[in-house]
């Protein structure tokens, strides 16, 4: 069985929220952007969140000018990200819950409750051309859920598997892989993330049915030690040998 391609998407919102800790210009995302791009990764994220607390309007403005790689725009279900998302139009829009309180996105949305607020905002954003997905649990419910709402992609949420260990940590892992199963029979692309690291992201890239994974605060860290080429390559190899591994006892 061949394997299927694994891509990469590079989260950068934290290299914004680095500069926005002293203001000014540097260190400069999308600069970031353009160095993911040349160490391989395949997409760049960035989460515009309500308080602007890392990624600002103008990264989005200039990222959508200045970089090669397609955008996936994360956003809250609310009308005024609809708006910014319609007017730039990104390659996707990953819908996220947000609450102000957070320091990151905690859990899935759920896109099982929250029926007839998604519906039209996945419709508008489908007609602009838009590639929506959903960043949901893990769970059959969520995933036709999101299949009702007329969503091509969902990410699920590996933040509990990346947080626990042992046998917790095992059974996490198989809930996702049961979930990107699942999602492969409804038709729906299977992408995942939230927490993954070097540690944790091989048995997620060995899933055969999960297409992306979306990685940023963990790379941005590790930039610090060994720089952000060095973070983003080491990364891919360890996504790639895992797929590899998948293939051979598929």
């Amino acid at each position: 069985m061949t394997a299927r391609m694994l891509r990469l998407g590079v989260n950068i919102d934290h290299v914004a929220t680095i500069r926005n800790a002293r203001g000014g210009k540097h260190p400069d995302p999308v600069r970031a952007a353009k160095m993911a791009a040349a160490a391989g990764a395949d997409g760049i994220t960035a989460h515009l969140r309500e308080d602007r607390r890392h990624i600002s309007d103008s990264d989005i403005d200039r990222l959508m000018a200045e970089i090669s790689l397609p955008l996936n725009l994360e956003m809250a279900a609310t009308e005024e990200m609809l708006a910014i998302a319609l007017r730039h139009r990104p390659h996707a829009a990953c819908i996220v819950p947000e609450r102000r309180e957070e320091r990151t996105t905690e859990g899935g949305l759920d896109a099982a409750g929250q029926h007839n607020h998604l519906k039209p905002m996945i419709a508008k954003l489908s007609d602009a051309g838009i590639r929506v997905s959903l960043f949901i649990e893990a769970s059959e419910r969520q995933l036709d859920a999101a299949r009702a709402l007329g969503a091509p992609v969902i990410e699920l949420h590996t933040g509990r598997y990346c947080e626990t260990e042992g046998d917790e940590q095992a059974a996490e892992l198989e809930r996702i892989r049961r979930a990107a199963a699942h999602a492969e029979t409804l038709g729906l692309e299977c992408h995942a993330g939230h927490g993954l690291n070097f540690d944790t992201v091989a048995p997620v890239a060995a899933i055969p049915t999960v297409v992306e994974l979306n990685i940023g605060h963990f790379l941005i860290g590790e930039a610090i030690f060994g720089g952000l080429d060095g973070a983003i390559r080491r990364m891919r190899a360890l996504m790639n040998d895992a797929r590899g591994v998948a293939a051979k006892s598929a």
